[in-house]
């Protein structure tokens, strides 16, 4: 696991909440278009996922808050999962996962699914506290800093679906912020130190990989991209290589290779 990081970024609660909800709207709005056809599509990348199954586990992410505002409470004292550990955690759990995505799929049509997660989802989060200690697939969370992964995995997957389809689906500005911003920090978790400056405008500035500290004028080791590339970047959607050769990344400085460093999920 990497060290821990000192200042854990603050998200404002009611703004997370309603990104995702505005995000899964904008996912069931578009998969509700989509033929058999479509659905039977391959998800690349996504082993051996189809299109329907991306959409299954759109509406299972949405599930889970469900699950994790309604569900027991854990009793405090034990260990919580914080935000710079989530992106290292969910990997040993991929198996678990696309299997529930699986059975999830093959448990009705899709505009069913969708359904159920959200008739559910508001009136669960209407009463929950952001302090709620809740049982997740990877620990124990506090539900606000759950809810801010769950725009991670909703952003990335909506992602997924706009490649997979052609799509567009729109990603809502707050939920692509918190994304781009978490993924951005786990980088300066798994790097720490000062030597290299990571730019993903408009929404993250961050301070990673060991050597010697930069304190004013232009940093000599900077990584400039868009928040997406960065996103398929940190996730594994396209490599350092690619993203280079495609002028969507900028990196100067002898720091400013990050090949090593990526995917941080996997």
């Amino acid at each position: 696991m990497p060290p821990a990081k000192k200042r854990t970024r603050k998200y404002d609660s009611e703004k997370i909440r309603a990104a995702v909800l505005a995000q899964f709207a904008a996912v069931r709005e578009a998969v509700a278009g989509l033929t058999d056809e479509r659905l039977a599509l391959p998800a690349t990348g996504l082993d051996g996922w189809t299109v329907r199954d991306l959409a299954a586990h759109l509406a299972m992410v949405v599930e889970s808050v469900t699950r994790a505002a309604e569900g027991p409470e854990v009793a405090p004292g034990g260990p919580v999962v914080g935000l710079d550990e989530w992106p290292f955690a969910t990997a040993a759990y991929a198996d678990d996962i696309s299997e529930d995505v699986r059975a999830l799929a093959a448990s009705g049509p899709v505009e069913e699914v969708f359904a159920r997660a959200a008739d559910r989802v508001v009136a669960a989060l209407s009463g929950a506290a952001d302090d709620r200690l809740v049982p997740v697939r990877v620990g124990t969370m506090r539900l606000a800093d759950f809810l801010v992964t769950r725009t991670v995995e909703l952003v990335v997957h909506t992602d997924d679906l706009n490649r997979a389809t052609g799509l567009t689906v729109p990603y809502d500005r707050q939920a692509l912020a918190a994304c781009t911003r978490l993924l951005a920090d786990g980088l300066a978790v798994k790097a720490p130190g000062a030597s290299t400056e990571v730019r993903i405008p408009p929404y993250a500035v961050v301070q990673c990989v060991p050597g010697p500290r930069h304190t004013r004028g232009t940093p000599p080791n900077v990584v400039e991209t868009d928040p997406l590339t960065w996103i398929r970047l940190a996730t594994g959607r396209t490599t350092w290589a690619a993203a280079l050769d495609s002028a969507k990344v900028s990196a100067s400085g002898e720091r400013a290779d990050l090949s090593g460093l990526l995917p941080l999920m996997g």
